[in-house]
């Protein structure tokens, strides 16, 4: 009789990548967020940062479980260097949306995933991301929408601000908030089966 797959776990609260996941059919069997600092370190560059962050998650939330697969995943987004906020409040979403306006920035998407063997494969995604240059009556109207709150760089490409992105060159997913062909590659590259 065969051994019952190990459980998937993904560390993360996001019910973004949950939605994610569920979208290709892969419905994590537990949620654990990891409480990890996100705050950058002095001249942490951006694709360093994200590294950083999903290595943390995974290391943060394994001791907790037995012999499953574990998804730990962050996503930054950067212009150039800077490394913009997760906004929580309306004045630091306008000061993302007044940097992104007219311009291209990247959205880094690392994941980091164990085995049950303990085996780990990593991957950082790029996705280049254009802004129109955005009006006044825009941004009030989008800082008045709330979605920006909790939203890395102070936007959510699957709402309101789609109207705003005229063009991306990557994957779509992984601006929402997971690489999915990626991830699907490290799980079935590490014998993951449902």
């Amino acid at each position: 009789m065969p051994s019952a797959p190990a459980p998937l776990v993904l560390a993360s609260a996001s019910p973004r990548r949950f939605d994610l996941l569920r979208q290709i059919g892969l419905e994590p069997d537990l949620v654990d967020a990891a409480a990890v600092d996100e705050t950058p370190l002095p001249r942490e560059l951006p694709p360093a940062h994200a590294q950083r962050l999903a290595a943390a998650k995974a290391a943060a939330v394994l001791p907790r479980h037995g012999r499953c697969f574990l998804i730990a995943a962050d996503t930054v987004v950067a212009c150039g260097r800077r490394i913009l906020p997760k906004a929580e409040d309306a004045e630091t979403a306008a000061r993302c949306l007044a940097l992104l306006s007219g311009r291209r920035h990247r959205v880094l998407g690392a994941v980091q995933i164990v085995a049950p063997d303990g085996r780990r494969l990593a991957r950082l995604v790029t996705t280049s991301v254009a802004f129109k240059r955005l009006s006044a009556a825009e941004v009030d109207l989008y800082l008045a929408s709330g979605e920006w709150r909790g939203k890395a760089g102070g936007y959510a490409i699957q709402g309101l601000a789609a109207a705003f992105i005229p063009w991306i060159n990557g994957s779509y997913s992984n601006v929402v908030g997971l690489p999915l062909a990626e991830v699907w590659t490290l799980l079935q590259g590490l014998g993951f089966r449902r």
